[in-house]
Order: C-alpha cells, then sequence, then structure tokens
C-alpha cells in the first residue's frame, strides 16, 4: 500500500486579498499596514482557514473586509471581547483584532485592558493617528496636548493616553510599536507579534492624509527620521542618529543623549533588554518628550500561561473529577441547590 503524503500548499499575499474594493482615502497608512500583513500571514506556518480578523468601528475596522480569511466587524470597543469569546471557544485559531486609536483607547478601554491582563492568546493591532478619522476629525484620546480640531477649536484639554504604558500598567506581556511607512521593521513586528503565545499589542503609528496629516512626519521624513527614531533590539545598544552617531545612557531613572564622538562610546550606550519591564516602562514615557528619540520595536515580552490554557485545564479537571455531565439533566433537575 502507497502512502500518500499531502504537502501544505504554499500560499502567497494573493491568498489573502480578498475581491471588495479597499475604500480608505488615497494615501491613508491604512493600505501599508493592510499589504504587509497580507505579506506576513502566508509565512507564519497557519492553516488559512485558522485565520479570523476581528475588529471594531472607525477607518481601520473595515480592514476583515479586505483580507480573504474569516472576518467579523464587530461594534464600537468590543472587538477584544468577541476575539476572546472565539479564541477561548477555539484555542486552534490565530485571532487578530484590528482597532484604532478611539476604539480601543476611548468606548473599548475597558475591553482592552481586560483582554491584556488576561493574557489570551491574540494579537492586537492599534492603528494610531490621533485622531477621530471616520467621524471627520475630533480629537481622540492619544491626541496630543492642545491638539486643535473640529472638536477642540481652543486646543484639547486632555492628557493624551501613552498606549505602551497602558498595556504594561494593564499587564501585558507582549508590548512593541511599529510605523505604518518602515515595511520592513513592520512586518518583523508581526511575526514576533505572531510568535508570543499570549496577548501581543502593536501600536501602529499610522498617518490620517485628510485629518491629521503629518503627525509623524519627523519618524518617516527622510531628513529627519534618523535623528528621531529610535529602534529597539534586545542585548543591542541604543543607538540611533546618521550613522548612529548617538545613543542613550540611563543616569538615575531618566535616559539623555549622548554624542558618540570621543567622549562617549559605544560602551557608555544602555543596552536593550526587552525582558525588563522596568526599562520598558522608562521608555515608554519617551512617547511624548521632544528632545528625546521615539522608540520603536518590542518594548516588553514575557512569557506566562494563557487564559485559554488555564480555561480548558479546569474543564479537563471538571470533566475528569465529575464527568461530563448533561445539559438535559441540569434542566430537569431541582431549582434548588445547597452552598457549602
Amino acid at each position: 500500500m502507497t502512502e500518500t503524503i499531502t504537502q501544505p500548499i504554499k500560499m502567497t499575499r494573493k491568498d489573502f486579498v480578498s475581491d471588495q474594493e479597499v475604500r480608505w482615502c488615497p494615501g491613508c497608512g491604512d493600505y501599508a499596514i493592510l499589504a504587509q500583513v497580507q505579506k506576513v500571514m502566508p509565512e507564519l506556518g497557519v492553516a488559512k482557514e485558522n485565520f479570523l480578523i476581528v475588529s471594531g468601528i472607525g477607518c481601520s475596522s473595515r480592514f476583515p473586509y479586505y483580507m480573504d480569511t474569516y472576518g467579523f466587524h464587530s461594534i464600537h470597543g468590543r472587538a477584544p471581547a468577541l476575539a476572546s469569546g472565539a479564541k477561548i471557544a477555539n484555542p486552534e485559531l490565530s485571532v487578530w483584532v484590528v482597532t484604532g486609536d478611539g476604539d480601543a483607547m476611548s468606548i473599548g478601554g475597558n475591553h482592552l485592558i481586560h483582554t491584556l491582563r488576561r493574557n489570551i492568546d491574540m494579537n492586537i493591532l492599534m492603528f494610531n493617528n490621533r485622531i477621530y478619522g471616520l467621524t471627520k476629525g475630533q480629537y481622540s484620546p492619544t491626541s496630543e496636548l492642545g491638539k486643535v480640531t473640529k472638536s477642540s477649536p481652543m486646543g484639547s484639554l486632555d492628557y493624551p493616553f501613552n498606549p505602551p504604558a497602558l498595556a504594561l500598567g494593564a499587564g501585558g506581556t507582549f508590548i512593541a510599536r511599529a510605523i505604518d511607512r518602515d515595511q520592513k521593521h513592520s512586518m518583523e513586528m508581526i511575526k514576533r507579534a505572531h510568535g508570543h503565545k499570549g496577548t501581543s499589542f502593536i501600536e501602529y503609528y499610522q498617518n490620517c492624509l485628510i485629518f491629521n496629516d503629518g503627525t509623524f512626519s519627523d519618524l518617516t521624513d527622510k531628513t529627519t527620521k534618523d535623528e528621531s527614531v529610535l529602534k529597539l533590539e534586545h542585548g543591542k545598544p541604543m543607538v540611533f542618529g546618521v550613522k548612529n552617531s548617538k545613543g542613550l545612557r540611563l543616569v538615575g531613572s531618566q535616559f539623555e543623549v549622548i554624542e558618540l564622538n570621543g567622549a562617549f562610546n559605544i560602551d557608555d550606550v544602555f543596552v536593550h533588554n526587552e525582558n525588563d519591564k522596568n526599562l520598558a516602562m522608562i521608555l515608554s514615557e519617551l512617547t511624548y518628550v521632544d528632545h528625546l528619540p521615539t522608540p520603536v520595536g518590542i518594548f516588553y515580552v514575557k512569557d506566562e500561561p494563557t487564559y485559554e490554557d488555564m480555561v480548558h485545564s479546569q474543564i479537563q479537571e471538571a470533566v475528569s473529577n465529575k464527568g461530563r455531565g448533561s445539559l438535559e439533566q441540569l434542566f430537569k433537575s431541582s431549582n434548588t441547590w445547597t452552598v457549602e
């Protein structure tokens, strides 16, 4: 008898492109992120039918329509809750939540923090354009203090959320940041997020061409990005600038910039450790500091048991101790019980 061996089908980006017309504004950063996800997913070794993409409400939340996978366009802020249910019901799924700064940080904030603290094995991509785009340009929970918008004509009085710091405070086990226009680096972050067993949170800096154009221009413009972006790499010195001519050293609990020109050398530069939560918190606080570079990459990663694994372990223990039980018998049983 000849044994038949089925070879896995090699997939490409085309296998993840749906037949739906992409309806974002021309030049929107969402196009770049969509392309990156479509390019990465064929390389993850996951059967196509096991991908699930869940979104909330907002420009970014049209994402499931454009992916040729299973998807769920849910309600405002509730994507993490629906994704949690799907993952618990079917742990074999590769679950991806696509959300925005308004969807995740405002009406969905509660669902986000509880998903992070539970450490459910899913990947959250939060598109942060620091504005409400779908509703035409109101300030969002991540808009800068003093931001002039349609809903804050004299400048926003709200102090903005700092997404990596929020995720760290909620007990997240994988926190990273990427920039829409940096394709190579962003794809590396997506792969690392997928490889993490637990909740992965990536904050995506994404340009809104219509209502907040250029809010991240210093991080993407060729003339300024070298001086403005700090790419975090585990075990490597925190260097930046043209030809990595600058670095960060830690003085107490604060970072300061040093010039690698003789007075300081590479040995004086602080080395990144993605497993150090205290360091991650310090780095997250650089988000709104004008005179220091903006960190991108992995802030923090830690291995912890996942919620769905513990749930199924409890179910198995209950079945082992008491048997599978009967729903019909439960319905027909007495309507009284004893609490011991």
